[in-house]
Parts: structure tokens; C-alpha cells; sequence
């Protein structure tokens, strides 16, 4: 997989009518840091440009980025379960960045993750499936509880990116900051170990 850089889109938005509303411009340039910071990222988030560090409990993210943003289940926190490989992906991001109200999303993670970051990332990936199965298939699944249900879709969704398609992402990924550029047609990525 070719990897696509998010940030260029990211930052034209910033002072622009977000595409997902009605006439709101996009207040801030969600390509910096999390307030939190990168230290105190979620570590269930994947590796890539964005990720979440301190966001509020709201349930709000999933509303805007169902196919990039998943809950963790003790305080129901947000985080980046999958990074946007085209503009609406990032427009999804950038609007669940937008609706949380500690701003506790961060797109500086090319700074922080290297090739071996990644790496290890990838090989502990064990513990994200265990808590995304145990969230996924658990009480939350059946409750009635609408909030606690989609906390569940968004594990199950979550374990399957995990099982099907960060791999490939992550070796297009790796690449990108090993060479500092996206890999050609035909050209070889790295391997992941494990």
C-alpha cells in the first residue's frame, strides 16, 4: 500500500468551511500536538499522524469518524483506530477533533513514531486485540444501553482493521518515515516482524 500524507488536507482546512457541516469554519490546525501531549497518548491508538491524548467522554467522536475513531472502556475516552488514507477520512478526523471539547486530538505523530517505534507497536499488538475482543464481544455488545453498544461496534471494528488491513498500512507507513516519502508503484515495502 502506498502510503497517503494526511497533512497537507489537514491544514487547508484550517479557517475554511469544514466539508461535513453547514458553513462552520474549521477553527484549528489539527496537525499539532494533543494539548496532552504525546506522552500521554492512548496507547490503543495506531501508529500514524494523528492520535488522541485527554479527550472527553462524550461519545462523540465515533458520530463524526465511525471508520477512524473507537472508545476505550473505562472512562469511554477517544482514540485513532484507523489513519485516514484519503481527504475524507481526514474530514471525519477533523471533525471529531473539532466536536471534542478538550481539543484532545494531536497530528504530530510523524515527529514521535520511527521505523522501530512501529516496529514494536506492531509486535505488542497482542494487548490492543485482547481489549478489543474482550470490549467487542463482551456485555457492552447486548446492552441497552445505545452508547455502551456502539462502544462495542467500535472494538469490534477496531479488532478487525487490527486483523485486516493495518499491516499493509503500517509497512507503507514505515516507509514513508524511513524514506520521507511515499514508496513508487512496484516498489518493495518493509516487513513487519511478526
Amino acid at each position: 500500500m502506498t502510503y497517503w500524507d494526511p497533512i497537507p488536507t489537514v491544514r487547508a482546512l484550517v479557517g475554511e468551511p469544514h466539508p461535513l457541516w453547514r458553513g462552520d469554519l474549521v477553527r484549528h490546525d489539527w496537525s499539532g500536538p494533543a494539548p496532552d501531549g504525546w506522552q500521554k497518548r492512548d496507547w490503543r491508538n495506531v501508529p500514524g499522524p494523528f492520535y488522541t491524548a485527554g479527550t472527553d467522554n462524550c461519545l462523540t467522536g465515533r458520530q463524526c469518524a465511525p471508520r477512524h475513531v473507537a472508545y476505550e472502556d473505562e472512562y469511554r475516552t477517544e482514540f485513532v483506530y484507523r489513519q485516514p488514507v484519503r481527504a475524507y477520512g481526514v474530514h471525519e478526523l477533523t471533525c471529531a477533533a473539532e466536536c471534542d471539547p478538550f481539543g484532545g486530538y494531536g497530528g504530530d505523530g510523524d515527529l514521535h513514531w520511527t521505523p522501530e517505534l512501529v516496529g514494536d507497536w506492531w509486535r505488542e499488538r497482542g494487548r490492543a486485540r485482547e481489549w478489543a475482543a474482550r470490549v467487542g464481544w463482551g456485555a457492552w455488545a447486548t446492552s441497552e444501553h445505545e452508547g455502551l453498544r456502539d462502544v462495542a461496534e467500535g472494538a469490534r471494528t477496531y479488532l478487525a482493521h487490527l486483523d485486516r488491513g493495518l499491516r499493509d498500512y503500517l509497512r507503507g507507513y514505515v516507509f514513508w518515515l524511513a524514506e520521507g516519502r511515499p514508496a513508487a508503484p512496484g516498489e518493495r515495502l518493509p516487513e513487519l516482524d511478526a
